[in-house]
Parts: structure tokens; sequence; C-alpha cells
């Protein structure tokens, strides 16, 4: 069995935030070596929408590739009931394709001093009191003082560190082809419809030359899920449109008291558990806990990283589970707040980054609403 030399911090998976944390890492000096199962660049289930918190933190390593800057959405109420809010003076998102952007953060990875390799499957982990050891499908042992899971939810990293989960989504998207009507209606707007069944909504976001069309809602509702995708494409006329791809994934959200370490090994991003539970919005997740596990790693600060996520995401997380709640029972609720002054600014200052979902939940009219929904 080959064992090389030990590395400082291993990381397992190169999305988001496994390429984060290698930056990190090695920014500050670690010696970091990335363990991914694909090859950049390679293709990713995702919505693919940078709010202001991710595109922040993107900005200040990689030139984000985006595809297009949106300034209005379109809101429904399964298919009904809709109206167009526009953001003045700037964009609310900007929308990537997860291969060109998972892709600059490799290179970024890399330029910073990370050992990134690719077309590698993981086969375990074990650890002492001293390192920790992730053993390949090859048989070839990589030594660390830190690993760092970032291979996503039900992974080998989240099983041994044991985090258990409170939700589970089933999100199921088309891209589509866009026509040069398609391009022209859509620019710089996407919709999303609040769905027919408790806690469901679908988005169109637009890619230049493709469309993003998904939907989402509880595990366990496959056929329901289903249908509403293939209703909801149909509805917008687009049933006739070339599908370049069509895909699935789960989103896992940690229970509140899910543990993030386990001795040496770390989990940070769908890892962890980590995503916003109403909207299911993982990005900025994953790039924060990516950043921050690889700092705490490179300084061999593992218990900093639990605390940073218990004061930051952790609140987050949990005013999206209340508001997760008041949609869930008052979906219709929620559509007409999107049509206030209050609500489409707490909004806007959402997307932008300006406002995490703790403080929305807490801004007077929004409080109460929740208060007495939820």
């Amino acid at each position: 069995m080959n064992q090389e030399p030990p590395w400082d911090v291993a990381i397992i998976g190169a999305g988001p935030a496994g390429l984060a944390a290698a930056y990190a890492a090695a920014e500050a000096g670690a010696r970091t070596i990335v363990l991914e199962r694909a090859t950049h660049p390679r293709y990713k289930t995702c919505g693919g929408g940078l709010i202001g918190t991710s595109l922040g933190i993107a900005e200040s390593h990689i030139k984000v590739p985006g595809r297009d800057t949106i300034s209005a959405i379109t809101f429904t109420k399964a298919g009904r009931l809709t109206f167009t809010r526009r953001a003045r003076h700037r964009p609310l998102l900007t929308m990537v394709r997860r291969d060109d952007f998972d892709h600059a953060w490799y290179e970024a990875a890399v330029a910073a001093g990370a050992t990134v390799r690719q077309n590698t499957q993981v086969r375990a982990v074990t650890q002492d009191d001293d390192a920790a050891t992730v053993t390949l499908a090859d048989g070839t042992e990589i030594v660390a003082r830190t690993v760092i899971g970032a291979d996503g939810s039900a992974s080998i990293t989240s099983r041994h560190v044991g985090v258990t989960l409170d939700q589970q989504d089933l999100g199921l998207e088309v891209e589509i082809a866009a026509t040069a009507e398609d391009r022209a209606s859509w620019r710089g707007r996407v919709l999303l419809d609040w769905g027919p069944y408790p806690g469901s909504y679908g988005w169109v976001f637009p890619k230049d030359d493709e469309l993003t069309v998904g939907v989402i809602m509880t595990k366990g509702h496959g056929a329901e899920t289903k249908q509403y995708l293939h209703d909801f494409v149909a509805r917008l006329g687009l049933a006739d449109r070339t599908v370049v791809r069509d895909s699935g994934h789960l989103t896992r959200c940690r229970r509140p008291d899910s543990p993030l370490r386990r001795g040496r090994v770390i989990v940070t991003g769908d890892a962890a558990g980590l995503l916003e539970p109403w909207t299911r919005e993982g990005i900025s997740f994953a790039l924060r806990s990516g950043t921050w596990a690889g700092e705490a790693a490179a300084r061999d600060d593992l218990a900093g990283y639990e605390q940073r996520i218990g004061a930051e995401l952790v609140p987050e997380m949990t005013a999206g589970r209340h508001m997760l709640g008041v949609y869930s029972r008052r979906p219709l609720l929620v559509h007409a707040a999107m049509a206030t002054p209050v609500g489409w600014r707490a909004f806007q200052m959402f997307c932008r980054g300006e406002l995490a979902m703790a403080d929305v939940v807490h801004r007077p009219g929004i409080a109460a609403a929740v208060r007495f929904l939820g």
C-alpha cells in the first residue's frame, strides 16, 4: 500500500466548498491537496444563481463567468397571479453555469498553491489523534493533519462525521436551448413560481443561450415533482424546445444539533448539510463555510470553525426554517408580500447580500407574520 508524505490539509471534493477551502488553506501557507472524482470542467445540477454574498466572495478570488445579470423578477402562484418587480440602480443576481464557475475556482486554487488530483476516487477516511488518512480506490493513502469533507451530501465524510438531517428535498431541472425570442424575452429576468405543494417552488434562470427550468419540493413525492416540472415547462410555452440536459438532485439540510467535526475531520458545504432551508440556496453557504474551513485547518483551529458556523450560518438557517414554515402554510401571503414595498425591499436586500435571512425575519412586518404563522 502506497503512503505518500503527509499533507497539512487534504480536501475531498472540488466543488465551490472544497475549492474555496483549498484556496484559503494554500494561501495561508498550508500544504494542501484536493481529491476530486471527476474532471473539471464538469456539469453539476444547480440553478446557478449567485446572490450578493456569493458574488462578493467570488469576485475577490476569481473572474466570475457570469452568463446574465438579473434586475427583474416575475412572481407567479402556481402559474397565476403574475406580476414583475424591477430593481433600480444595481442588479439582484448573477447567473453562472456550474461547470464555468467551478472551473474558475479550480484554476484559482491551483494558482494559490493547492494540488488538485482529478479522476481520484476516495474509498475511506480514518484517523487517530495526530492525523487523518484518506484511502483511495487504488489503495494509496493520503495522510493529512486535517481532512476537510466537501464531497456533497450523503458522502463518505458526512457519514464519518455523523451528520444528521432534518430536511431533504428533490430538485428536478432541465437545461433548455433558448431561441432568439427566448433570449430576448428572458434576458435580465428570472421567474419564481410558488408551487402547488407545500414548500415547493419553481424557477426559470436565463443563461445566455440556455434556460434553466427547475422545481423543488420535499423528498418522497417524486411523481408529483415530475408532474410539477412537466406542467411548469408546458405552461411557459417551452415544451417544444430542445432539452440539453435533464437532471435531478437531493438537497439535504442539517439538524441544528448535527456535528460539523469528528476529531481531525471537518465537513463543509453540502457535506455538512449547510444551506438555507426555504430557498435551498447553497452556494453562499458552500463558499463561506469552505473558506472558513480552509483558514481554520491552516492554523489548526478546528474548534474555531465550528464556532464560526454556529455564530454566522446557524442563525440564517434557523430563520430560513421559520420562513419555510410561513411559506408552507401561507404561500399566498408570501406572494402578496413581494408586491409590497417592505417585502420587495427585503427581498432585494437579501438577493444583493445586504440583508441575511436572520435579519429579514426580524424586520417588523415580517417578524409579526412569522410569529403569527410560525
